[in-house]
């Protein structure tokens, strides 16, 4: 990964190229933002940049020795780290995560999960983690220049690992660069999050999506243009927008149906509707449940009818044609409240067809008021 491969973000690219050749590098940076807008990619193409060794003043020379092996993602000082499952480590994941990356480092955690086969599993960093972090920082660099650490999805760190990797933070080996890759800063610890440097990333601007989805994927400038505008900053919604997965068009269905059978108050039909939906495992659950405020969200705006203020695909919006009159100032912070708090059940492994069930239930009120 190039920083020319990093779609938009200029500004930010200026500003990483800046600290390496004026040799102010932090020793930890949390880089933060939503999804899909670029983080993993440019904390790649900055890690590429630090171990070039015949940088230009733009880029990455791609051709030295260090630029060769980072192509293959096999460079020896620079070291991953991610939620894996099965009590596993990074490294046990290491080919699929290389191959992931290598195919297109615009994922979720949802895309990784699939890759590796996680089923119901909840991925985690886990503790044994951090002392593979503390081995590999404690040798000497292999190519004599930085030894650079890239945890993705740093708040899935377990308690322990987070303490462990405080002591590093606090105490780092010289030359060592860690780059914290996070989409919910909130849920680290404070003490990390005052050891490091954070960087917000931006959503990317409508323009460089449209361009990437012309040049790189066939896509005609008109409709482009549109789903840039429904991607809202985001080259992940945008790519699942072109190819309308199953998981996308699933969540779809499942929420058009929960909608329907709570309006016409079909209590059986929602029980084996909440039975249905707990079969999908944790971090699936978790995703729908995001997707459903998304929803309720764009349909109160849809009430506004300000058409520029709306990110919905044309299927999601000729349902709320008929749906968002029914998402209003008296019930909207309700039922964004109820899914929270559904959300909130699930990360503390609470039954899922109780969840979801007792959700729909409370849905029948709130859509009557």
């Amino acid at each position: 990964m190039f920083f020319k491969d990093v779609i938009g973000q200029e500004e930010t690219k200026q500003r990483l190229i800046q600290e390496v050749n004026e040799g102010r590098i932090p020793h930890a940076q949390l880089i933060c933002g939503p999804e899909g807008v670029g983080k993993l990619p440019l904390a790649l193409a900055y890690a590429r940049y630090i171990s070039c060794t015949n940088r230009g003043a733009t880029d990455a020379c791609g051709v030295c020795p260090s630029c060769v092996k980072f192509s293959k993602l096999v460079h020896p000082d620079v070291h991953f780290v991610f939620p894996v499952v099965k009590s596993g480590r990074s490294d046990d994941y290491i080919v699929e995560w290389r191959r992931m990356v290598l195919n297109n480092p615009y994922f979720n955690l949802n895309h990784w999960l699939n890759e590796i086969n996680a089923e119901n599993a909840q991925a985690v960093i886990y503790t044994k983690e951090s002392d593979e972090i503390m081995k590999k920082l404690s040798l000497k660099s292999s190519e004599g220049g930085f030894k650079i650490t890239i945890i993705w999805l740093p708040e899935k760190m377990q308690l322990a690992c987070s303490n462990k990797l405080l002591k590093l933070l606090e105490e780092p080996p010289e030359k060592t660069v860690f780059l914290l890759v996070s989409e919910a800063p909130d849920l680290i610890l404070p003490t990390i999050l005052s050891r490091t440097q954070r960087f917000n990333i931006r959503k990317i601007d409508e323009a460089s999506i449209a361009q990437v989805l012309q040049q790189k994927y066939g896509v005609q400038q008109a409709t482009s243009v549109t789903i840039a505008h429904l991607a809202n900053g985001s080259f992940i919604k945008a790519l699942e927008t072109i190819h309308l997965n199953e998981e996308s068009q699933l969540f779809f269905e499942l929420f058009v149906n929960l909608m329907r059978l709570s309006y016409q108050r079909k209590i059986r039909e929602m029980k084996l509707w909440s039975e249905q939906v707990a079969t999908l495992g944790r971090e699936r659950q978790k995703n729908f449940l995001s997707y459903c405020q998304r929803m309720i969200r764009e349909n109160f705006i849809y009430n506004l009818h300000q058409k520029e203020l709306v990110y919905m695909t044309p299927d999601e919006q000729n349902f709320s044609t008929r749906f968002a009159p029914f998402v209003n100032e008296r019930n909207v912070i309700g039922i964004m409240n109820e899914l929270s708090e559904a959300q909130q059940h699930i990360e503390q492994n609470v039954n899922a067809k109780m969840v979801f069930f007792d959700f729909s239930l409370k849905m029948i009120v709130l859509l009557k008021s």
